[in-house]
């Protein structure tokens, strides 16, 4: 990373390394980067917030009047700072990495990441770009204004997607994990899914609403079922098991609706406990921290982060 630095801004960057509460070497590892290398920010995380959480609290700190997030696997190529930069200079206040190809991904994961961006873009208020993560290029308007942003389920790409302004895309090829194992489970990436869903699109509700639609007409239509076999069917059947399938269908739409209900009602209540967003439980660099609040590099920040 910070070769691809200096070959696009010489010395004059900032390379901020988030750790996300993780039990290994890795901020022993930042330490010692941070004391040999004047442009290195380590932070340490009080415990494991999660990648979007993470991510946010390495922007909190940067100066940059331009940001690259980037993962710490470096699946995604630094190379392409050179050209995201050159990007920008053309008025954009956004570039971000569109993937062409994933090495060594499941066919699983392929499909289900395109069958999400896609469902997604189907359903919400934003038009989110498909096949993108948070390898991107921002300038400083687009980092103060997510700043403000104090939402606590964070989706950061439908985030900057809200925030608008000139935003281009750059395609590129993702590399294999260079070393180690992903901390994204699928436990984690459902629940990233679940933020972008419920954070940018009421279609759960929608759906809740023609549930309830749903089993009212079919409701109407199982008394004229009723009525017209007492009348004309010369047979009087006990009917448990149509009685039954109404038990089981309406319980089942009714939880549905609950669940979904919940989602939204859940992160309300978590909103409004006004809890920050992370705790940062170290800051080190070679610099004098006073010298972090005053001085100002004009040209880039790179931020990078790696979870537990």
């Amino acid at each position: 990373m910070t070769m691809a630095c200096q070959a696009v801004v010489g010395s004059d960057y900032e390379l901020v390394l988030v750790n996300d509460g993780s039990r290994d070497e890795t901020w022993s590892l930042i330490q010692s980067l941070a004391a040999q290398t004047p442009q290195v920010v380590g932070v340490n995380l009080a415990r494991n917030h999660g990648h979007q959480l993470a991510v946010t609290a390495g922007l909190s700190l940067t100066r940059g009047e331009r940001v690259l997030i980037i993962d710490a696997d470096l699946q995604d190529p630094p190379e392409l700072l050179a050209a995201m930069m050159a990007r920008m200079d053309e008025g954009f206040d956004v570039v971000f990495g569109r993937r062409r190809t994933r090495a060594n991904e499941t066919r699983f994961k392929l499909w289900s990441a395109a069958l999400f961006y896609r469902f997604l873009r189907a359903v919400s208020n934003v038009e989110i770009p498909a096949d993108t993560g948070d390898f991107r290029l921002v300038s400083r308007r687009i980092v103060e204004r997510l700043k403000a942003m104090p939402e606590h389920d964070r989706f950061l790409r439908g985030m900057v997607a809200w925030l608008g302004g000139r935003q281009s895309e750059l395609l590129y090829d993702r590399d294999a994990r260079l070393a180690g194992e992903t901390g994204y489970t699928l436990r984690k990436m459902v629940r990233l899914a679940m933020d972008a869903l419920v954070g940018f699109s009421n279609a759960p509700l929608r759906l809740a609403s023609l549930l309830a639609l749903l089993g009212v007409g079919f409701a109407i239509a199982m008394i004229a079922y009723v009525f017209l076999a007492f009348f004309l069917s010369p047979i009087r059947a006990p009917g448990y098991t149509s009685l039954a399938l109404l038990v089981i269908l309406f319980s089942t739409a009714q939880l549905t609706c609950l669940a979904i209900l919940g989602e939204y009602v859940g992160r309300a209540y978590m909103q409004t406990k006004g809890r920050p967003l992370f705790l940062i439980e170290e800051v080190v660099s070679l610099q004098v921290l006073e010298a972090h609040k005053v001085r100002s590099f004009p040209t880039i920040t790179a931020l990078s982060q790696r979870e537990a």
